[in-house]
């Protein structure tokens, strides 16, 4: 069983802190990933001088290997199911944005909500800045701050891949 899970929402309304919490809370139980993505690539995972940096920069594929982790360095975008088959081991795939993957997603809000994430959430994970009469009866509302409840969302919903 491999199951997913999105997780959407503006800058710093708390995707990764959520995903986060999630991740440390249930990680003894189930095998699980994450995938972040980086619209704007502004991610840094190497740095100037280091070897695979220096691989990396002539254009080559990267695995940096060592006894407790694999890296792998890629040029090309990967699509959901080449990443998924590249983890393969796992038994809850956490992915923070991407939101037009088919998958269940909860949009995280905090302080103010983007109407224009309705259309491909299943659920919203809020706290007591927001409104909740302004969240459409069709989407599920679950508490930001309780963990267990969002965990509980998870383990129903996602979907199997």
């Amino acid at each position: 069983m491999r199951k997913a899970v999105a997780f959407t929402g503006p800058s710093n309304s708390g995707k990764t802190t959520l995903i986060e919490k999630i991740s440390n809370k249930i990680i003894s139980t189930y095998k699980i990933a994450i995938i972040k993505n980086d619209p704007s690539d502004k991610a840094k995972f190497d740095t100037q001088g280091k070897d695979s940096y220096k691989f990396y920069n002539t254009g080559a594929e990267v695995v940096v290997t060592s006894p407790k982790r694999t890296t792998y360095f890629s040029h090309k975008q990967k699509s959901l199911d080449e990443i998924v088959d590249m983890i393969n081991d796992f038994d809850y795939l956490l992915v923070e944005g991407l939101k037009y993957l088919p998958l269940p997603r909860i949009a995280i809000f905090r302080n103010e909500i983007d109407e224009s994430y309705f259309p491909y959430i299943k659920a919203v994970a809020i706290d007591d800045t927001i409104d909740k009469n302004l969240i459409p009866k069709e989407i599920k509302i679950l508490d930001l701050n309780n963990v267990d409840e969002v965990i509980n969302w998870v383990l129903n919903n996602a979907k199997e891949i």
